[in-house]
């Protein structure tokens, strides 16, 4: 990256970190000026209410004067009534007009002053109408017209302009006060508005400097790319050539390696005939050493006399020597064959076809139902998805994993060894499940390397099993696992693609390596 490239960069990045963080400002003071102008409303709305709570118990306190004075000038039960309900509901208006005002010292003294000469006004229209039910509605009627009463009225009436007063002027300061709130969080909306767009025509102008400056590089590498994809097909036809100098070298010192082999298996036979006559002289000489009666020379088809002592142990050496040659010969031929095989798998172009995963699979438990019968084992099949891949390497992998999972039970315990598959994503997923022995799992990796094995050595094998079956898998464009725990069992987890097309197979696969 060049100098200037690094700068534009790092400007983008500078220009984005502070879009980013003016949106985050704007958004919270926005947040705090709308929460902030949601109060100074509530408090605006609170004083409208107080105003109209004072109003409606000024208009109670008269509703419950008049129908006295009415009550005392007719003694119509209809005026009792209405004095009775607007009477009944002034002091739990009084309660609600106290708790309303409790956020201002000034409208608290006054609620408890107006509290007061209401309940002084409301004690004279009781006594008032007290009077008319004794039959001394004239006594009423004479206090009502001298007006007696004045001072409670003018109380009750100063007291509610005082309360008005308060709360107009309450109301003009909170309304100021949310207008300017209002203005304030128009304002930050705008100005982070007006910050964002500068930003953002910024980020335009850089954009598309950057754009001009990739279309640059874009065509240095196209005009690059026509050299590296001869350089690339002149690499990919060496480690072509390369991949099958290699396999033609296997196959010959395979081939090569057969030929001393032979050798030492000829001569090894030759020691052994040749051991058996000279225990056989041994064994005449020490019969003419003690005067026993001595074997004829010709005498091939006589059993090996007995030898005592240092012969026989010497017999016994040579005999075992003999043993660890012919295993070590039986040993090196299986991995030669082993590798033989390798070599031919390894030319064999794969070829895609639909399969009957089921079919598959049935038809190799079946050719191992001896083996399993034997191991007190049983294979249980579930529900297998239909894949398109290569036939022989299927039967191979399979094969390969029930093989296994068969030799290695263990002792005593009836073999349960399950395969099931699903799919998920294009991809068909396959589970071959035993409960043997189990893997250790520092030996997961272990297991899959060529001519490695893993546990106690009781079984049969050379070790190539497993890691020509993941190489199978690989060629097969997927993937192998396994999960497992000594004395717990083991599950190799096989990925397939559902549909193969074959673009990894023969020679293609050749390219990849």
């Amino acid at each position: 990256m060049t100098p200037v490239s690094r700068r534009r960069s790092t400007l983008q990045i500078l220009l984005l970190s502070a879009g980013f963080f003016v949106l985050v400002a704007v958004s919270v003071a926005s947040v705090l000026l709308v929460n902030k102008a949601r109060e100074d409303n509530a408090w605006v709305v609170h004083t409208v209410e107080v105003e109209s709570q004072v109003a409606n118990l000024l208009l109670d306190v008269r509703r419950a004067e008049s129908a006295t004075r009415a009550y005392l000038l007719t003694s119509a039960p209809q005026y009792l009534s209405e004095y009775q309900s607007a009477a009944a509901g002034l002091p739990a208006a009084l309660g609600h007009l106290q708790m309303m005002t409790v956020d201002n010292p000034a409208q608290v003294a006054n609620a408890a002053k107006l509290k007061a000469a209401v309940e002084q006004r409301l004690a004279e229209f009781a006594l008032s109408i007290e009077r008319v039910n004794n039959n001394d509605a004239a006594t009423s009627v004479d206090i009502l017209r001298k007006g007696t009463s004045a001072d409670a009225l003018e109380a009750i009436a100063r007291i509610g302009r005082d309360m008005r007063t308060e709360e107009d002027r309450l109301l003009a300061a909170r309304t100021a006060t949310a207008d300017r709130t209002q203005v304030l969080a128009s304002s930050v909306t705008i100005a982070g508005s007006c910050m964002v767009l500068a930003l953002a025509a910024l980020s335009l102008v850089l954009l598309r400097q950057s754009s001009r400056a990739r279309d640059e590089a874009e065509a240095k590498l196209r005009d690059s790319n026509v050299n590296l994809e001869t350089i690339v097909d002149e690499r990919t036809a060496d480690l072509r050539e390369a991949n099958e100098e290699i396999q033609r070298f296997a196959y010959i010192v395979s081939h090569d390696l057969r030929s001393p082999l032979v050798n030492i298996m000829g001569f090894t036979s030759e020691l052994e005939e040749l051991r058996g006559d000279i225990f056989k002289r041994i064994a005449t000489l020490n019969r003419t050493a003690s005067l026993a009666p001595a074997m004829p020379e010709d005498a091939t088809d006589v059993a090996e006399p007995e030898l005592e002592g240092s012969d026989k142990q010497l017999s016994n050496d040579f005999n075992e020597s003999l043993g660890f040659i012919k295993s070590s010969i039986a040993k090196m031929d299986r991995l030669i064959s082993a590798i033989l095989n390798l070599t031919r798998e390894g030319r064999r172009e794969f070829k895609p076809e639909r399969i009957d995963l089921r079919e598959l699979i049935d038809g190799i438990v079946k050719t191992v139902a001896h083996q399993a019968a034997e191991a007190n084992a049983t294979v249980k099949v579930g529900a297998l998805p239909n894949i398109v891949s290569d036939r022989l390497a299927l039967e191979q992998i399979f094969s390969n994993l029930i093989d296994n999972a068969l030799k290695y039970l263990k002792d005593g315990v009836p073999g349960e060894i399950s395969i099931e598959g699903r799919t998920k994503l294009g991809f068909a997923i396959f589970e071959v499940t035993d409960n043997g022995r189990g893997i250790d799992p520092k030996d997961h990796q272990r297991i899959f390397d060529l001519f490695r094995r893993a546990g106690t050595q009781d079984k049969p094998g050379q070790g190539i099993g497993l890691a020509h079956v993941r190489a199978l898998v690989r060629r097969l464009g997927g993937t192998m696992s396994v999960a497992s725990e000594l004395h717990n069992g083991s599950t190799f987890t096989i990925t397939l693609p559902i549909k193969w097309s074959g673009k990894n197979s023969g020679k293609n696969r050749d390219k990849e390596s």
